[in-house]
C-alpha cells in the first residue's frame, strides 16, 4: 500500500520534527523582530540618540523577555496540536493543515497588532492595552478609519503581507509521516513525544511568566522599565500581544501603603475646603462657565509658548489663539495629564488624572464622581456637554451623565437644526467639522438660562488630518499633516468667539481652553517623556484685566476645575486632584502624569520619575531633552517623591473604595 504523505515537504523523522518546532518558533521571533524594526524606524524621532548607546544590549535582552512571553502564550495551542502524542495524526494531511493554520493565523493576529501600534503609538505614546476594546466599543466607523489608515500607512500593509508569506512558505512541518509498527516504536514514540510536549509546555510557562524562579511573579508591562533608562523606551521593547494579554480584564488600581492615613492626609488630600478669604475675594461670582477642549491642541503648535524655537522665528499655527492669549491667564509650564481623549475629559471636567488605565474603562467607572457640573448644579447652574461625533462615541455621553451634566448635544442634535448644515457637515470619519459645530454650540448657549456651565470637545484636528473641501488650499501646510488642521481649528475658534461676543452672556462668562492631549511633533523637546504631556491651560474672562498674559509657573488639566470654582467663589467642600491656580502658592503647585509604568511629577523646577517603588530619575525643567539625571543631587527630591506617593495612594485607594466625592 502506498504510504500517505504528511502535509509538508517530505519524510520527517522524529528528531527532525522536534527541530522543525524549534525552527517555527525562531521564525516567529524573526517576525517580531521585523515588527519592532519597523516600529523603531517609523517612530525614530522619539528614540534618536537614545538607543544606540550603552544600553542597546539591555534593550535587546528586554525585548527577548517580552517576546518570549507573548510567543509562549499565543503559540500554546500550536504546541499542543503539534506535539500531543497520537500516532495516527502524524499521517493525516487534514490534521497537518489544521496545525499549520493555527500557527499562521494566531501569529499573524499578533503581527497585525504589532503593526497597528506602529501608527497608534504616535497618538498614545504607549503600547495598546486591553481597554482599547471598551474604548472603541460604541464606534461604527472603524472600518473606514482602518481603511484610511491602511492607505496612509501603506508600507505597513506591505510589511504585513511579507510576514504572512514568510509564515506560510517558511513554515516547517512538525509532524512525522512515518508509520509506526512494533511495540518498541510505539513506546519510543509516546515516551519521546510526551516528554518533549511536557518540556515545551514547561518552557511556555516559564517564558510566559518571565522566569523559572519560584519568587518570580508573572511579568507585566511595568517590568519593561527595568530594561530602559527612559520611559519612552518601554514601548520599544514591549510588544502589543503581550500588552493586550497582560491587561485583559485585569484590575488596574492597586492601592499602595506608603503612609498611614494620618500621614497621607497631612502630605496631600484631594478634598478641597475653600478658604473664607478665597470665597470672599472671588472676582467671578455668578459667571457662566464655558470649557473648550480642543482635540490634539498641543503646546508645540501655539506660538506664544514657543518664542525661543527656531532661533526666535517660530510663529506656530494658531494666530487667533495667540491673540486671545494676550487677554488671558496662562502658564508657561502647562501639561496634560494623559495621552488620549478619554484621559483628557475626566482630567479637565472632574480633576481626575490618568494613572495606569483610563478609569472609566474600568469597574471604577461605576463610582460616584465629582465634577464641575455636579458642584455648580448645587448653585443653580444648568449644564450641557457638546461633542460632534455620534452620540455615545468614546463613552463621552456616559461620562457626562455620570458627572452631572443635565443635557448632551451630539451629532444627532446637530442634525436636527438644518440651518447649520446638518449631516452634510460630517467629516466622514469622526464628527461634525469644528466650524459649524462651534457655531451650533454658540447658538445653543444663547438659548440657555443663566448661569450655565457648558463644555465642548472639538474633533477636526485629528487623524486622518483632513479639512473641509471648501477650505482646500486656504490653510497652509506645515511640516506635519496635522498643522493645516490646527490652522483650521484655530480659524473655527475665531469664528466662534466672533459670534459669541455678540451674545448677551459673553461678558458674564469665564472660558477655560485646553487640549485633550498632544499629537504629532517635530521638535525634540516635545518628544521626551515630559514633552509628550505638554498642552495649553488657558483662562479667559472678558473684562477681567487680572487675566492678561502668561505667567511663570505650573498648570495642568486637573487644575481647571478647582481654579474655576475658586474664581467663582465656590464655598462647598469638593474633591479634585488638582489645585486652584489663583490661590495656591507656587511652591506647592505640581503636575502629574503616567508614562509607560513610570509616574511623573513636576514641581519646583524639576521633573521626578518614580516606578512605584523608587525614584528613577530627576531632571531640571530647563533640561529640555532630559539628558542630565540629577537623582540624589537636589535638596527637594524626597519632598517631591513623598508628594507623588501620596497622590498615588489617595488616587488608588479612593478609586477602589468608591470615595471620589468629598466626605
Amino acid at each position: 500500500m502506498k504510504q500517505i504523505k504528511a502535509f509538508g515537504d517530505g519524510s520527517t523523522t522524529l528528531a527532525k520534527s522536534f527541530l522543525n518546532v524549534a525552527f517555527n518558533v525562531a521564525l516567529v521571533y524573526f517576525c517580531y523582530f521585523l515588527c519592532r524594526a519597523v516600529f523603531l524606524v517609523a517612530n525614530y524621532s522619539y528614540y534618536e540618540g537614545k538607543i544606540l548607546t550603552d544600553n542597546f544590549f539591555t534593550l535587546l535582552k528586554g525585548s527577548l523577555v517580552f517576546d518570549t512571553s507573548a510567543i509562549a502564550y499565543t503559540n500554546m495551542l500550536f504546541f499542543l496540536l503539534a506535539l500531543f502524542p497520537l500516532h495516527f495524526k502524524e499521517l493525516s494531511r487534514v490534521y497537518g493543515i489544521v496545525v499549520k493554520s493555527v500557527f499562521v493565523v494566531f501569529n499573524m493576529i499578533c503581527v497585525v497588532a504589532n503593526l497597528c501600534d506602529v501608527s497608534y503609538f504616535r497618538f498614545t505614546g504607549r503600547r495598546t492595552t486591553g481597554t482599547v476594546f471598551a474604548e472603541f466599543s460604541h464606534e461604527d466607523n472603524l472600518g473606514s478609519v482602518f481603511a484610511t489608515e491602511a492607505l496612509h500607512s501603506w508600507y505597513l500593509v506591505i510589511v504585513g503581507v511579507v510576514i504572512l508569506l514568510i509564515l506560510i512558505f517558511l513554515y516547517q512541518n512538525p509532524l512525522t509521516d512515518k508509520k509506526i509498527s512494533g511495540k518498541l516504536e510505539y513506546i519510543k514514540y509516546y515516551v519521546s513525544r510526551t516528554l518533549f510536549m511536557v518540556a515545551v509546555l514547561l518552557l511556555c510557562v516559564a517564558g510566559g511568566r518571565g522566569g523559572i524562579d519560584r519568587s518570580t511573579r508573572p511579568i507585566t508591562i511595568s517590568n519593561a522599565n527595568q530594561y530602559v533608562t527612559n520611559p519612552v523606551e518601554a514601548p520599544l521593547i514591549l510588544n502589543t500581544p503581550f500588552s493586550l494579554l497582560r491587561t485583559w480584564n485585569k484590575k488596574p488600581f492597586v492601592a499602595p501603603e506608603y503612609f498611614s492615613q494620618q500621614e497621607l492626609d497631612s502630605i496631600y488630600t484631594p478634598v478641597h475646603q475653600p478658604a473664607d478669604s478665597v470665597v470672599q475675594n472671588a472676582q467671578g461670582r455668578g459667571r457662566n462657565v464655558v470649557v473648550i477642549i480642543i482635540e490634539s491642541f498641543a503646546r508645540e503648535y501655539i506660538g506664544s509658548y514657543n518664542r525661543e524655537l527656531e532661533n526666535g522665528e517660530y510663529q506656530g499655527y494658531t494666530p487667533f489663539m495667540d491673540s486671545l492669549m494676550h487677554h488671558s491667564l496662562w502658564f508657561y509650564d502647562s501639561f496634560t495629564n494623559g495621552r488620549k481623549s478619554i484621559d483628557g475629559m475626566p482630567s479637565i471636567l472632574s480633576s481626575i488624572p490618568y494613572f495606569v488605565e483610563p478609569f472609566f474603562l474600568t469597574p471604577a467607572a461605576l463610582n460616584t464622581l465629582d465634577g464641575l457640573a455636579v458642584e455648580l448644579k448645587k448653585k443653580g447652574y444648568y449644564s450641557a456637554f457638546f461633542h460632534g461625533a455620534k452620540n455615545g462615541s468614546m463613552g463621552f455621553e456616559a461620562f457626562a451623565r455620570a458627572t452631572g451634566f443635565d443635557d448632551y448635544f451630539g451629532r444627532t442634535e446637530f442634525d436636527q437644526q438644518p440651518e447649520f448644515g446638518g449631516d452634510a457637515e460630517f467629516d466622514g470619519f469622526w464628527a461634525i467639522w469644528d466650524e459649524p459645530f462651534l457655531q451650533f454650540y454658540c447658538h445653543q448657549m444663547s438659548q440657555f438660562t443663566e448661569p450655565f456651565m457648558t463644555a465642548v470637545f472639538t474633533a477636526s484636528s485629528h487623524h486622518p488630518f483632513q479639512i473641509p473641501a471648501k477650505y482646500e488650499g486656504r490653510f497652509a501646510e506645515g511640516p506635519l499633516p496635522i498643522h493645516k488642521c490646527i490652522r483650521y481649528t484655530d480659524y473655527s475658534l475665531r469664528r466662534f468667539f466672533d459670534e459669541a461676543r455678540k451674545q448677551p452672556w459673553f461678558n458674564n462668562t469665564i472660558f477655560a481652553i485646553c487640549s485633550d492631549h498632544t499629537n504629532q511633533t517635530n521638535h525634540a523637546e516635545y518628544q521626551t517623556d515630559l514633552g509628550t504631556f505638554t498642552g495649553p491651560v488657558i483662562f479667559y474672562a472678558p473684562g477681567d484685566t487680572t487675566f492678561a498674559g502668561g505667567r511663570a509657573g505650573i498648570a495642568q488639566q486637573i487644575d481647571v476645575m478647582p481654579t474655576i470654582l475658586g474664581y467663582l467663589g465656590y464655598d462647598q467642600p469638593y474633591l479634585a486632584f488638582g489645585q486652584d491656580l489663583l490661590s495656591t502658592p507656587e511652591s506647592e503647585k505640581f503636575a502629574v502624569s503616567y508614562c509607560n509604568g513610570i509616574y511623573q511629577i513636576v514641581m519646583n523646577g524639576y521633573l521626578l520619575q518614580f516606578d512605584g517603588s523608587q525614584t528613577k530619575a530627576v531632571y531640571a525643567l530647563s533640561d529640555k531633552l532630559l539628558e542630565n539625571n540629577l537623582i540624589g543631587q537636589i535638596e527637594g527630591q524626597q519632598l517631591m517623591e513623598n508628594k507623588l506617593k501620596a497622590i498615588i495612594q489617595q488616587y488608588m485607594s479612593r478609586m477602589n473604595e468608591n470615595r471620589m466625592i468629598a466626605e
